[in-house]
């Protein structure tokens, strides 16, 4: 019995390592079987590992290789793979990129600049702060790119439109040669970012625009009484001299029109100089009363007339006489009289006969002159034409 019994165990634990044995060679069949080689590419890097992972995600996590959703993996993550399969990686990176001012990050695939403007889908045109060649591995700052914005200024009464690619307002302004005063106004603050088809306005303005006015001022006219000179007569002894005043404004223009106005100082910058008129106040001598004449007897010859005073004597003229009645005629024996007919004196000379006749070596004008010189001067005129110089007085008395 006791021999049986270990015959019995002796069998069984012989059946148990068969199973075993079995087991292990079926596990070596399954891992033979199962194990794949793949060839990695990460970034341009190669390797290549054993794995028992049926797809690309498998075969990764298995080899401790992590993806993010930028990342560029082929074939799929979900893509099944066999022995010998290859799988290739590259590796996004990221990129600060401040675009029209705005701040954001990049998730590219690409190496340089110019892929992460081409992945942006800016236009060719665009201000980028790198050459496109630059490789994104370099960039020691963040990527600033600027595309082309039309932007309408208004400034000094024109529109015009500008397309640009600076970045603020302040740039656009110096790109354009548009300087600003301390006072002048823009219709967007100059720090603002350019975004196209914004408007701007520039607004001048000239809080202390000064402008002078000088105005005349009109010279009176004094007179004063003279006893140098007849009743009637005056003389300009001194001429007058306009003054002038100066008005200063200060004012605030707006794009050049005024829209206030302030007086800051208005003096007279020069006094006018008075007019001065001398009036004549000297009454003219009274003229003796003319005698009768008398008539000549007829059996006796008349005798000659009297001969006028010699020139430049200031006697009065003659009693009687061709030329007292005359004169009685045409001025009423008034040697001095000036009424302002353009005729003057006694024989009432027009200024012309008498200069032309020399009574200009007597006085200015006829009336000024004493009787005895206007008859001397009556002589010289009348040596040409005769008495028809006073046709109508000559005529009513019967000279001739």
């Amino acid at each position: 019995m006791r021999d049986f019994v270990a015959s019995r165990n002796q069998w069984i634990r012989t059946i148990g390592q068969g199973i075993v044995m079995m087991c292990l060679v079926l596990g070596l069949v399954a891992f033979v079987g199962n194990n794949k080689s793949i060839d990695l590419l990460i970034d341009g890097r190669a390797s290549t590992v054993q794995t028992f992972g049926g797809t690309v995600g498998e075969v990764l996590a298995n080899s401790n290789v992590v993806v993010t959703a930028n990342d560029q993996v082929s074939p799929a993550l979900s893509a099944a793979v066999e022995d010998g399969s290859a799988i290739q990686i590259t590796t996004a990176t990221a990129v600060d990129v401040v675009l029209n001012g705005a701040e954001t990050v990049v998730h590219t695939t690409g190496s340089t600049v110019g892929d992460v403007v081409d992945e942006l889908g800016v236009a060719e045109s665009s201000a980028v702060s790198a050459d496109l060649e630059t490789r994104l591995t370099t960039l020691s700052t963040e990527l600033e790119i600027s595309t082309p914005k039309n932007i309408t200024v208004t400034v000094d009464g024109s529109e015009d439109t500008h397309t640009t690619t600076e970045k603020s307002v302040q740039d656009l302004l110096d790109e354009a040669k548009i300087t600003l005063g301390d006072e002048d106004r823009v219709s967007v603050p100059l720090t603002a970012t350019l975004v196209d088809g914004l408007g701007l306005k520039v607004t001048r303005v000239d809080s202390d625009h000064r402008e002078t006015i000088t105005d005349p001022i009109s010279f009176s006219t004094d007179e004063v009484d003279d006893d140098a000179l007849d009743v009637g007569e005056q003389r300009v002894t001194r001429a007058g001299v306009d003054g002038e005043r100066t008005r200063i404004y200060t004012s605030m223009l707006v794009d050049g029109r005024e829209e206030s106005r302030e007086l800051v100082n208005d003096k007279v910058t020069r006094e006018p100089v008075a007019e001065l008129i001398a009036i004549g106040t000297r009454e003219p001598e009274p003229e003796p009363e003319p005698e009768p004449e008398t008539e000549p007897e007829p059996e006796e010859q008349s005798a000659p007339e009297e001969a006028p005073e010699p020139a430049g004597s200031d006697g009065p003229a003659p009693a009687g006489g061709a030329w007292q009645a005359l004169a009685q005629c045409e001025s009423g024996g008034n040697w001095s009289i000036n009424t302002g007919n353009g005729y003057y004196g006694g024989l009432q000379f027009s200024a012309p006969s008498w200069l032309g006749a020399g009574g200009g070596q007597y006085a200015p004008l006829p009336h000024l002159a004493s009787p005895a010189e206007q008859i001397a001067t009556a002589e010289v005129l009348k040596q040409s034409g005769g008495w028809g110089h006073w046709p109508s007085c000559s005529s009513k008395l019967g000279l001739g």
